[in-house]
């Protein structure tokens, strides 16, 4: 080994150190997406960042979402899909397909992922331990006209009513890695299938996490000009929606995030999952690679 090279691994040894000691026993909820679950490459480099995660003390907590995937399946199928407002609208039939990808192709790829790097990573439904409560959303839009409203049935699609914490807890207390796929059970006895994003947030805030990281498509949160915002209030993101800089898809990650830092969440961030190791660069150095949100 070059010794300009062991001094740099020294110093990133030494720059992660207080990082380390300051989240050990600490819980991370880490809602895996984007890109990050598609490419092989950084799939191994994510879970190979979560099993690291465990060895040095800390809880890490896996959510993870599969769209994609999702619409890959219902094509092959020859099964028909419908968005509305950016969610798909659940039949019977395609809710089938949601709880067999998700909960069984995208669960199990993670989890074998992690326990191939080291780790101990168990899958996880609302189903399992009647761990996530569901309840049914519809989805209310206004006419063109302005004058009525319209109440549009989305099927088995579904927020968080509430969310026991006691399997998670018990995996985590016993080594296990959780990795949990966005499904819920409704009072009807019917699954749901629930936005990731907002999964990750109300597990972060049952559990009391230190942190809560999404990660995105892109570098973080952008002003108008595109340039990295890296630092945001609760006010900062009301008012970047108010203006326009916050628009389309990242409007409900971020309402997600504020709702988390609201529910008792420490910090919240928005990383770029496009960056090989982006959840170890987030935690364990000074510069990170996303945008933090804190409560004020």
């Amino acid at each position: 080994m070059k010794k300009n090279t062991a001094h740099e691994i020294a110093h990133v040894l030494i720059e992660a150190l207080p990082y380390i000691q300051k989240f050990k026993s600490k819980t991370v909820v880490i809602k895996f997406g984007g890109n990050a679950m598609v490419d092989e490459k950084l799939k191994h480099k994510f879970a190979a960042d979560i099993v690291l995660m465990k060895l040095v003390g800390i809880n890490p907590i896996v959510v993870h979402g599969g769209g994609p995937q999702i619409g890959h399946l219902l094509k092959r199928l020859n099964i028909s899909t419908q968005f509305v407002d950016g969610m798909r609208v659940t039949d019977s039939e395609t809710m089938d397909v949601v709880e067999m990808v998700l909960g069984g192709q995208v669960n199990k790829e993670i989890v074998h992922l992690i326990n191939i790097h080291g780790g101990k990573a168990i899958g996880l439904t609302g189903k399992d331990g009647d761990f996530i409560h569901a309840k049914k959303i519809n989805l209310q839009q206004i006419s063109d006209d302005l004058n009525a409203s319209e109440i549009i049935d989305l099927g088995h699609v579904g927020e968080v009513s509430s969310i026991d914490p006691s399997v998670v807890n018990m995996l985590c207390n016993s080594d296990f890695i959780p990795v949990i796929a966005p499904i819920g059970v409704g009072d009807d006895g019917h699954s749901y299938n629930i936005n990731a994003d907002l999964v990750a947030g109300k597990v972060a805030e049952v559990l009391n996490a230190e942190k809560l990281l999404l990660l995105t498509n892109t570098a973080g949160i952008l002003d108008k000009e595109n340039n990295l915002l890296t630092g945001l209030s609760i006010d900062d993101i009301d008012y970047l929606i108010a203006d326009g800089t916050i628009a389309g898809g990242m409007i409900p990650k971020t309402r997600c995030a504020t709702d988390a830092l609201k529910g008792g969440v420490s910090n919240v961030h928005i990383i770029d999952g496009r960056v090989e190791h982006a959840v170890l660069l987030e935690l364990f150095t000074d510069q990170g690679v996303g945008t933090l949100l804190v409560s004020r």
